[in-house]
């Protein structure tokens, strides 16, 4: 069975490349780890066929994880009663041990029940219920995965079943959970993320969706240069990129409506139309682009070192600025903390 990770780069179609691929002649399970993406997923499904074909199953991922391999398997056995979403204790309990893995409430602590699943030998069986239930697994949003959550998607992997996984590594945001230093350097280097893939025996392609649809020749090659991320156009658009510095500018942009501003944090209080970098993920319909820029990014964004950034902000940087489909602004926050709520 081909199995593959297709690495995608912002704008380049990996939902169209998902849905393209699904047939009703195919058994199919979409994994996919935000609502955001389950929603837009759901709605292209049914553009395609006018319904959510039966054949076709959508799922979070924490709805597969709990609902399709914990609950036939464990359920009955261990009574629990759904998942917490909260960080364990700090106790230092075996692998072994049910209350590692389970609150005084009976629920199952979500960042740990890869691993319990795992423990208790249930990893044979989940890759028998997906082989008997479906002929391709779909999984969106990979570089999500972080934790005990990588390791499963690992291990199920070796299911004898169809595997595409899609994502972007310079998109990872959030992580599906964590939990201590399982796979706490999982996304530091991006050469040994691949290897970890390539080991599993999946293919890594990095040239299919190697293209943005959304932004054009200007942001592309502005990504490229400036935050080191390689990223290549589809269209030769020419756009404008914009430096503000004066304040009569900055307030005309916080006045535009049309263009959309993006905050490292707390966009709210801002009153304006705006988002935070790393929650406009996923967002495809704005044109003009304005990213303000707190004091220290703002230096760098000046002395063209943005690709020295902390790789977290780098990566929340990155997802700003590949939401512009035109001109793409940049603003240092001190323009337009007038207008900041106090809280």
């Amino acid at each position: 069975m081909d199995k593959s990770v297709i690495f995608s780069v912002a704008g380049s179609g990996k939902t169209s490349l998902v849905i393209d691929r699904l047939s009703l002649d195919q058994r199919a399970l979409i994994i996919t780890y935000t609502d955001n993406n389950h929603r837009h997923l759901r709605n292209r499904i049914i553009q395609k066929f006018g319904v959510i074909p039966s054949s076709i199953t959508l799922m979070t991922y924490f709805s597969f994880l709990h609902g399709f391999c914990y609950r036939p398997l464990m359920q009955l056995q261990l009574g629990t009663r759904g998942l917490n979403f909260r960080r364990p204790p700090d106790r230092r309990l075996a692998l072994t041990e049910i209350n590692r893995y389970r609150d005084g409430s009976r629920r199952l602590y979500h960042n740990r029940l890869a691993k319990l699943l795992e423990v208790k030998g249930c990893l044979p069986a989940v890759r028998a219920r997906l082989e008997r239930f479906y002929d391709c697994l779909y999984v969106d949003e990979v570089q999500d995965f972080a934790g005990h959550d990588f390791n499963l998607l690992l291990q199920v992997s070796q299911a004898n079943i169809g595997m595409t996984f899609v994502g972007d590594f310079h998109q990872h945001t959030f992580d599906t959970s964590r939990d201590g230093t399982v796979n706490g350097s999982l996304h530091d280097d991006i050469a040994q993320y691949e290897k970890r893939f390539r080991d599993a025996g999946i293919t890594v392609d990095k040239t299919t969706l190697g293209r943005s649809w959304r932004c054009g020749t200007t942001v592309c090659d502005f990504i490229s240069t400036k935050l080191q991320i390689v990223m290549g156009a589809h269209d030769e658009r020419v756009c404008e990129i914009i430096t503000v510095n004066d304040q009569d500018q900055a307030n005309a942009l916080h006045a535009d409506a049309s263009i959309v501003k993006l905050f490292l944090q707390e966009h709210s209080k801002y009153g304006c139309h705006s988002e935070n970098w790393g929650a406009s993920k996923g967002i495809d319909h704005f044109q003009d682009v304005c990213v303000v820029m707190g004091t220290d990014i703002w230096k760098r964004y000046l002395a063209g070192t943005l690709h020295e950034a902390n790789p977290h902000t780098r990566n929340k940087l990155y997802v700003a600025c590949s939401r512009a489909r035109g001109d793409l602004y940049f603003v240092p926050d001190k323009l337009l903390k007038a207008f900041k709520q106090q809280s």
